[in-house]
C-alpha cells in the first residue's frame, strides 16, 4: 500500500510539473508569435489582421493549464479525505493552509484562463469590417501571454504546495497513530 502511495505521488508530481512547464512554454512562445503592428492592414476605416500562430499556442496552453488544474485538484481532494477504519465511514478534514493554497490556485487559474482566452481570441483572424469587437481590430498587448504564464505557474505552484502540505500532515498523523498504538501495548 505504501508503494502505491509513493507511485501515485510521483505520477501526480510528474503530470503537474510536465503540464505546467508545457503550458508556461506555450505562453512564452505565443508572446513572440502574436500579431504585430506591421501585420495590421488598413483600408479606409476597415482593418484586417491575419490569424497568428499565437491562436493555436494559446488554445494548447489553455488545455495544458486546465489538465494541470483539474488533475491537481482531484488529487488534493482525494488526499483531504481520510478513512476511519473503525467506523467504516469517511470523514472530511478541514485543513486551513492546504485549502487556502487550493483556493489561491483556483483564483490564479481563473484569471490566467481569462487572460489567455482573451489574447487567444484576439489572435484569430480579424477580417475587413468585422474585426475583433465592434468592427475594430485589436492587437494583443506586450506581456499578456507572459503575465498569464506567470499566473499559470502560480496556480500550479499553489496546487503543488497544497498537495505537499496535505501529504505531510497526513503522514504526521499516521505516524502519531502508530506511535500511540505502540505506546498502548
Amino acid at each position: 500500500m505504501e508503494k502505491l502511495n509513493k507511485y501515485s505521488f510521483a505520477i501526480f508530481f510528474s503530470i503537474i510539473i510536465a503540464s505546467s512547464l508545457v503550458s508556461f512554454a506555450l505562453c512564452l512562445v505565443a508572446e513572440f508569435k502574436k500579431s504585430k503592428k506591421n501585420d495590421l492592414r488598413l483600408d479606409g476605416k476597415w482593418c484586417y489582421l491575419p490569424r497568428s500562430a499565437a491562436f493555436e499556442l494559446g488554445i494548447a496552453a489553455l488545455i495544458c493549464l486546465s489538465i494541470t488544474q483539474v488533475v491537481g485538484s482531484l488529487f488534493i481532494c482525494r488526499k483531504f479525505r481520510s478513512t476511519d477504519s473503525q467506523a467504516r465511514s469517511c470523514k472530511v478534514r478541514k485543513p486551513t493552509v492546504p485549502c487556502s493554497l487550493l483556493v489561491f490556485s483556483w483564483v490564479s487559474f481563473g484569471i490566467a484562463v481569462i487572460i489567455i482566452s482573451t489574447g487567444t481570441s484576439m489572435s484569430r483572424s480579424q477580417p475587413f469590417g468585422q474585426g475583433w469587437l465592434d468592427g475594430e481590430c485589436y492587437l494583443v498587448r506586450d506581456g499578456v501571454y507572459i503575465g498569464s504564464a506567470i499566473l499559470a505557474m502560480l496556480a500550479n505552484g499553489s496546487s503543488l504546495g497544497s498537495a505537499i502540505v496535505t501529504i505531510r500532515r497526513k503522514r504526521a498523523e499516521e505516524n502519531r497513530k502508530v506511535h500511540h498504538a505502540q505506546a498502548e501495548t
